[in-house]
């Protein structure tokens, strides 16, 4: 790595001050990509903050409707969450797809879903459920949140602080792993809100979207049949040497199918 000056502020005011002060200033979750990209050499921030120390952004409430997440709350920890597993299983599920044990022992919700990587889990959950991402100025919603590759909503210092996930009536998630890091080559959450469906796909694109053609069709029909007689065009879908984007369009629909399939036997 390059040299880099290492502070581990104790509340999210010292956090920011420390970014306001700094030149260029680099913030620390869990560091499943951060840390990588240092030792490559390919990110050297004059200081880089650590996250860990402050209490408040570590935490599970959950009510009857609403699933809150601490932005530094572990992958394992929501994984294994006897009230997550109780109110919204398919988060559990989806936390415990995400890498190995080291992974989802050291990540954080808050790290993925600031990273934005295209093949993340945890942003098909933002979409499919219509999340709150709330930060240490302001909240926002999830269809505001996504916005391109590697490109979020939040601004330079502003910390993702919580997530909070409405709980709907039933929903499942589906996704083919990449066999190595356990990446979604395409995951797809489908939620049912009492008749309302929603679909959010990860992996397929450069960020997670809404499928509004899957939605349509699943409002109308809420059948596996339903989701065959959809077409996914593959504009815009990644390419690279995991899928091309027509595999990565046949697979949107094959893990819906199969999400429809789960969410139907619950």
């Amino acid at each position: 790595m390059y040299q880099f000056n290492y502070y581990k502020p104790g509340s999210i005011e010292e956090a920011t001050q420390l970014y306001n002060k700094s030149e260029d200033a680099m913030f620390l979750a869990g560091g499943q990509t951060l840390i990588p990209t240092l030792k490559q050499r390919l990110a050297a921030p004059a200081d880089l903050i650590d996250l860990s120390s402050i209490p408040e952004l570590t935490g599970i409430s959950v009510s009857d409707d609403l699933v809150s997440i601490g932005a530094f709350t572990r992958h394992a920890a929501v994984a294994d969450s006897a009230e997550i597993q109780r109110t919204l299983p398919v988060l559990s599920t989806l936390a415990g797809l995400i890498g190995d044990a080291q992974v989802r022992n050291r990540g954080t919700l808050g790290g993925s879903v600031a990273n934005s990587d295209p093949a993340a889990d945890y942003p098909a959950a933002v979409i499919a459920l219509g999340a709150t991402v709330h930060t240490s100025s302001r909240s926002i919603n999830a269809e505001d949140y996504f916005q391109d590759l590697f490109e979020t909503a939040l601004q330079p210092g502003e910390i993702l602080t919580r997530i909070d996930f409405p709980v709907p009536k039933r929903a499942a998630y589906r996704k083919f792993p990449n066999p190595a890091s356990r990446y979604a080559t395409v995951g797809v959450l489908v939620a049912d809100f009492a008749g309302d469906i929603r679909v959010g796909v990860t992996g397929a694109g450069p960020c997670a979207f809404r499928a509004t053609a899957l939605e349509h069709a699943l409002n109308a029909d809420l059948s596996v049949a339903a989701v065959e007689a959809v077409e996914v065009p593959d504009a815009g879908f990644n390419s690279d040497l995991h899928a091309s984007a027509e595999y990565r369009a046949n697979l949107v629909k094959v893990m819906a199918k199969r999400a429809v399939a789960d969410l139907l036997a619950l």
